[in-house]
C-alpha cells in the first residue's frame, strides 16, 4: 500500500491555530534581516511574510546591501538587539560571500531572548537538558517533531537514523529525537556503505542537499520517511529521496517540495510567540524583585 503523504500544510495550520489567540494578545513582531538579493532567499522571506499575514503577526523586513561590511552587520545586529519593539529576528542565510566566514560570530552576536532561529549556542546547548528546556529550538527540526507528532507517529523506542550533520538541522534533530526515547544514529558524507544504515531506520531522516540520495533499496519497508534535503535544479525543486519509488515500501513520507517546509516556517513563528512569553516573564520577574527589595 502507497505510503500516507506527511503534508507540511496541514501540520503548519494546526501549529498556526494553536498560536493565534496568543499572537492577538501578545502582539509580538518578527525581524526578518536580509543580505543582498538571492533569488533563493527572497523566497523564503517572501513565505515567512505570507505566514505572518495570515496569522496576524507584526512584521518588519531589513533589507541591506549584499556589500554591507562585518562591522556595520555587527552594530545592526547589536541595534536589533536593543530595540524593544522587535521580540525576534532571524538571519535569512546562507550570507554572502564575503560574510560567509564569519557565520558562527554574526550568530554569535544575536541576543539569545531574540534568537527564535535557535542557532546560537545557548538555545542549541538548552535542547541538550531535556525537552522541558527546548524553549527556541532550531526550526527545521522544531517542525519535524510536529510533524510526527500531529501524525501520531511513535519517536520512543524507534531507531532513527538521521543522514546529515549540520548545526542547524542534523544535529539538533537527534538530540531532540533522543529526548523523546529514540535511538539515534547520525550519517553523512564519509559514512561507509551508507545503505546499510539507512535500512535499518524506523524513522529516516535526510538533510543533505544531494538530489534522489535516499533509493527504494535503501529504506526499510514500513519506514517513516521525512525529506528535509533540498537541491534545485532544471526540473525545478528535488529533495535527498527519489520519492516515486520510496513512497511504494514506506509507511509514510513527505514531499518536496510540500513537506517540512511549511513546518519550518510554523516553528519559527512559534518561537517568536514564545520568546515574547519569556521576555514578559522576565519583565514581571524582575519587577517582583525590585518590589522585595524596596
Amino acid at each position: 500500500m502507497p505510503a500516507v503523504i506527511l503534508t507540511g500544510k496541514e501540520v503548519a495550520d494546526a501549529m498556526y491555530a494553536s498560536i493565534k489567540d496568543k499572537v492577538k494578545k501578545l502582539d509580538p513582531k518578527l525581524g526578518i534581516l536580509q543580505i543582498g538579493d538571492d533569488p533563493m532567499s527572497s523566497a523564503y522571506v517572501r513565505q515567512k511574510i505570507k505566514s505572518c499575514e495570515e496569522i496576524g503577526m507584526r512584521h518588519e523586513l531589513i533589507k541591506v546591501s549584499e556589500k554591507i561590511r562585518f562591522d556595520e552587520l555587527l552594530t545592526l545586529i547589536e541595534e536589533l538587539n536593543r530595540d524593544p519593539d522587535i521580540t525576534g529576528f532571524i538571519m535569512q542565510l546562507p550570507l554572502p560571500a564575503h560574510l560567509e566566514k564569519a557565520t558562527p560570530q554574526i550568530i554569535r552576536s544575536i541576543t539569545p531572548m531574540k534568537d527564535i532561529d535557535g542557532f546560537g549556542a545557548y538555545n542549541l546547548g538548552k535542547i541538550f537538558l531535556s525537552t522541558e528546556f527546548e524553549h527556541l529550538p532550531p526550526a527545521t527540526p522544531g517542525g519535524v517533531i510536529q510533524m510526527l507528532t500531529h501524525y501520531g507517529i511513535g519517536i520512543e523506542g524507534k531507531h532513527a537514523v538521521i543522514v546529515g550533520r549540520s548545526n542547524i538541522v542534523g544535529k539538533p534533530l537527534a538530540i531532540m529525537l533522543l529526548n523523546r526515547g529514540a535511538t539515534v544514529t547520525i550519517c553523512h558524507s564519509q559514512t561507509p556503505n551508507l545503505a546499510a544504515m539507512t535500512i535499518q531506520a524506523d524513522i529516516l531522516c535526510c538533510a543533505v542537499g544531494s538530489a534522489h540520495l535516499i533509493k527504494a533499496p535503501m529504506v526499510k519497508p514500513g519506514a517513516v520517511v521525512i525529506d528535509i534535503g533540498i537541491t534545485k535544479n532544471e526540473e525545478g525543486i528535488t529533495g535527498d529521496v527519489d520519492f516515486e519509488n520510496v513512497q511504494l515500501i514506506a509507511s509514510a513520507i513527505t514531499p518536496m517540495p510540500g513537506g517540512v517546509g511549511p513546518t519550518t516556517v510554523a516553528s519559527l513563528l512559534r518561537n517568536c510567540v514564545r520568546a515574547k512569553e519569556r521576555q514578559l516573564e522576565l519583565i514581571h520577574n524582575k519587577k517582583l524583585e525590585e518590589q522585595a527589595d524596596d
